[in-house]
């Protein structure tokens, strides 16, 4: 099982970007998937949450600003990013949920003007 992050980078407040993440080596549709971030000197946190129905959560502090989707027949999920901000700095994770639990190995987002 296999999960893999892109599309991070560096860009300036106010900017946008879409990270994705792959899913390889298992049954996609059957896992809950979502995003988190760990920014330096700080613990992992939650950021969005899909679910096998495509029904989704943002935590409050990107809400309006970041959606997250899913596509289960290119095993795909998505996280788009606007009005990005300094203090959105972090390592970015993807997780899939199911019988196990599954991480990628995390994106470099960096807000900094």
């Amino acid at each position: 099982v296999q999960l893999v992050e892109s599309g991070g980078g560096s860009v300036q407040p106010g900017g946008s970007l879409t990270l994705s993440c792959a899913a390889s080596g298992v049954d996609f549709s059957t896992l809950v998937m979502s995003w988190y971030r760990q920014a330096p000197g700080k613990e992992r946190e939650l950021v969005a949450l899909i679910d096998r129905a495509s029904s989704s959560t943002v935590v409050d502090a990107v809400k309006g600003r970041f959606t997250i989707s899913r596509d289960n027949a290119y095993r795909m999920i998505y996280l788009q990013m606007n009005s990005l901000r300094p203090d959105d700095t972090a390592v970015y994770f993807c997780r899939g949920t199911g019988r196990n639990d599954y991480w990628g190995q995390g994106t470099q987002v960096t807000v900094s003007s």
